[in-house]
């Protein structure tokens, strides 16, 4: 019960991080991004590997640009950062 409460404040957190102006998404956007992973570890655990697949697909989807721009870094390439 706890992780369906869990998600569900990480989806709210996330409606109200994207209503944000964007100079102000990063800081909470990183930790929204560091905690989709436990969280989606934490329902492959307990609900099971399909529900855990479609998170991740959900995630995936979301976090696209972000996600983008840290395999760019990390190929040492320099993106543009939107203002």
């Amino acid at each position: 019960m706890t992780l369906l409460w869990l998600c569900i404040a990480w989806v709210f957190a996330s409606a109200t991080v994207a209503m944000l102006p964007m100079r102000r998404q990063y800081i909470p956007g990183v930790a929204l991004l560091l905690a989709a992973p436990v969280l989606i570890f934490m329902i492959g655990m307990q609900v099971g590997w399909l529900p855990a697949a479609l998170g991740l697909a959900a995630f995936i989807s979301m976090f696209r640009n972000p996600l983008r721009f840290i395999i760019a870094k990390m190929r040492g390439q320099n993106p543009q950062v939107p203002r």
